[in-house]
């Protein structure tokens, strides 16, 4: 009898636990449900206060930084040695849009530096050096002809940011037209566009007539931020003073805006490749602009990011 007690007591315990468990499972169901529901009435607040007409800023970026050391280290090339590698990038939008009109600035700034310190060489540089080194701003105007159509002008400038400020540096200046399908999407096209390189010492840059094309997207996914921005100049007078820049920019939101960011860069620039592709001695490569090679330049960083 003792051992029936028992038993059924057991059972009855069993039957309660599962049943609360069933319980608490239930319970979660519909409070995530209900979380669910209030994301979606967030999410729908938010975007209307991203269409709201008016001033809207944003920023987000990477910074990645590795250091390193070795002391007697004998596997290693340079066995007794330190090394450190800096990037960062900032990507910075203030736009304002008005019934009537829009204004549209965006600007990028990615910088890096490396230093390598051999201990058993006295006279090696130990200090950090550039080597990412890009700053570009864009500024665009536009009046509406339609919701998506506009009349615009554009000036977009370009340069080195730690040494050779505006050494080279290009600025456009042009009009023509901005087509906005979508919100997070702009494309502008500019026919009529004159591209101003400004230069010192003995490089050789030509400024020139010609088309100017750039289409942004921006957008965020949840917890991810996305910029690509792409931007080409076709000049009337020569292919080879032509050029093209495409930056991508990934930032996924881990905690209260700091994540892990991803920034690529490809760009086309024949100039460049004819002024500052040298010898090991300081002279050209190349005897004439027509005889240089395309040489696609590209980089990459992958790091902490940040936005706010």
């Amino acid at each position: 009898m003792k051992k029936l007690v028992i038993a059924t007591a057991l059972l009855m315990s069993t039957f309660t636990f599962a049943q609360t468990i069933e319980e608490l499972k239930a319970e979660k169901a519909k409070k995530a449900a209900e979380a669910a529901k209030l994301q979606a009435e967030v999410n729908a607040l938010q975007a209307k206060i991203d269409a709201f007409p008016g001033w809207k800023f944003s920023a987000f970026g990477t910074i990645g930084a590795n250091f390193s050391g070795f002391n007697d280290w004998f596997s290693n090339a340079v066995p007794n040695s330190s090394a450190g590698n800096i990037g960062i990038t900032v990507n910075g939008v203030a736009n304002l849009d008005r019934e009537k009109f829009f204004w549209r600035n965006s600007g990028n700034l990615n910088l890096g530096w490396v230093k390598l310190d051999d201990k058993n060489d006295p006279t090696d540089d130990t200090s950090f050096r550039g080597t990412t080194d890009v700053f570009t701003i864009t500024s665009l105007y536009g009046r509406k002809i339609t919701k998506t159509l506009a009349v615009s002008t554009l000036g977009e400038y370009r340069t080195s940011f730690i040494s050779n400020f505006n050494d080279p540096g290009y600025l456009d200046v042009g009009v023509g037209a901005t087509w906005t399908p979508i919100p997070e999407l702009v494309v502008v096209a500019h026919p009529l566009n004159y591209n101003f390189v400004f230069s010192s010492g003995g490089n050789t840059f030509d400024s020139s007539l010609g088309a100017k094309i750039v289409a942004e997207y921006n957008k965020t996914f949840g917890k991810l931020k996305f910029r690509s921005n792409f931007s080409t100049f076709q000049s009337y007078k020569s292919f080879d003073l032509s050029n093209w820049t495409w930056i991508n920019s990934l930032g996924f939101n881990i905690w209260k805006g700091i994540g892990v960011g991803l920034e690529s860069g490809l760009r086309d620039n024949r100039q460049e490749v004819f002024n500052l592709d040298l010898n090991a001695d300081g002279t050209q490569k190349y005897s004439s602009l027509d005889n240089t090679p395309t040489k696609i330049q590209s980089y990459w960083l992958v790091g902490l990011s940040y936005a706010f």
